[in-house]
């Protein structure tokens, strides 16, 4: 059995490959395209070459799976159609997923099983309290407007990571694990179950991030309409592809940019962001009871040691105490970063969302 995983983000793409044997899963090759302006036939053909016949399944992270697709399954019409319909909830996700899908469909084969892991399913059991809106009842029923919860399979992929490098935490800790690259998220985790977690309705909503503009008084978005006349159309854009570190900074949304830059915008943007995170991180030990461990992951959670230290800083009254020879050691690579005499454990886990996909594959096969 050979698995396609096809991870596309909101500026990449990622493929693998992973072949199944009486071990389990063992990765081919894998390649990451940082922008993937390219129709998606030319690089899947390109990525696989003569082995275009040799794929049995491919599977497809799926951002949001709505109210309705809760479980990994395969992709049939009807799953389609819902897909498509909820790009409105992930403008920079759904519709670009929907086109890897079509891709494989046409260059690979219309009879090979195509699975939908979705990113909203591992918060598929929050509790109510931390999944509702303060908003008129009726008026949420009738629309689906809940917090969906988003990056669940890297989450995912971390916690289950973690407990191989911390044992003694396994399923029974509190948990707070954090996503940080072009998309930004944190996730509080008790006893194996996310409890809350900073995206809700859309991939909008908790932590600055690349292009978005994460928490905000919904009254700036009603003003700004009144005042300066922006259409829902604009307002959109400017929520997901004009705010976060590019909007503050007005230089770029890219962290490894911003922290080779001495301009003030630059220096305020990156403090925003993790002055943000620090917030949730101590909300979330407050949500929790306590924490065991914190985890980082993603493109900036994995390579910057300065932004690990600047949002753990100073976070000692919680137990938290960060080593800084074995953080600015961790780069892009698994390991512990915590001090000695820090109660809780701090840790940098690559996030291995290729192989939660292959994985998921197999199961619903």
């Amino acid at each position: 059995m050979t698995i396609l995983t096809v991870n596309t983000g909101s500026s990449s793409v990622r493929l693998g490959l992973y072949e199944k044997n009486p071990t389990g899963l063992a990765n081919v090759e894998e390649k990451h395209i940082e922008s993937a302006s390219e129709v998606p036939e030319h690089l899947l053909r390109s990525f696989l070459q003569d082995r275009l016949h040799r794929i049995t399944a491919a599977a497809h992270r799926i951002v949001h799976g709505g109210s309705t697709l809760t479980k990994t399954c395969i992709i049939n019409e009807k799953v389609e159609k819902e897909i498509d319909r909820l790009s409105l909830l992930a403008p920079l996700h759904n519709p670009a997923a929907l086109q890897w899908v079509r891709a494989c469909r046409a260059l690979i084969s219309s009879g090979i099983p195509q699975i939908a892991v979705f990113d909203t399913s591992f918060y598929a059991l929050m509790p109510d309290v931390s999944r509702i809106y303060a908003l008129p009842k009726e008026l949420c029923s009738e629309h689906a407007v809940k917090r969906y919860g988003f990056h669940g399979i890297a989450h995912r992929a971390m916690f289950q990571q973690s407990k191989k490098l911390l044992p003694d935490i396994g399923n029974k800790g509190k948990v707070i694990s954090i996503q940080l690259g072009s998309g930004c998220s944190i996730t509080a985790i008790k006893d194996g179950r996310p409890v809350d977690t900073s995206m809700g309705f859309s991939p909008n909503e908790g932590l600055v991030m690349s292009t978005r503009s994460g928490d905000i008084d919904a009254g700036v978005l009603v003003y700004l309409q009144n005042k300066a006349g922006l259409s829902i159309h604009e307002v959109d854009k400017i929520l997901n592809r004009s705010s976060g570190l590019l909007g503050v900074s007005g230089l770029s949304g890219d962290m490894k940019a911003l922290l080779v830059s001495d301009d003030e915008d630059a220096v305020l943007a990156i403090d925003l962001y993790c002055y943000r995170i620090k917030k949730y991180v101590g909300a979330y030990a407050a949500a929790l009871g306590g924490v065991d461990a914190v985890l980082f992951g993603g493109g900036v959670g994995e390579h910057s040691p300065f932004i690990r230290k600047k949002i753990l800083d100073n976070m000692e009254w919680c137990g938290i105490s960060v080593n800084g020879h074995a953080n600015d050691e961790t780069t892009g690579k698994e390991g512990c970063i915590n001090a000695d005499n820090s109660k809780v454990k701090v840790a940098v886990i690559p996030v291995d969302e290729s192989l939660v996909l292959a994985n998921e594959a197999v199961k619903v096969l």
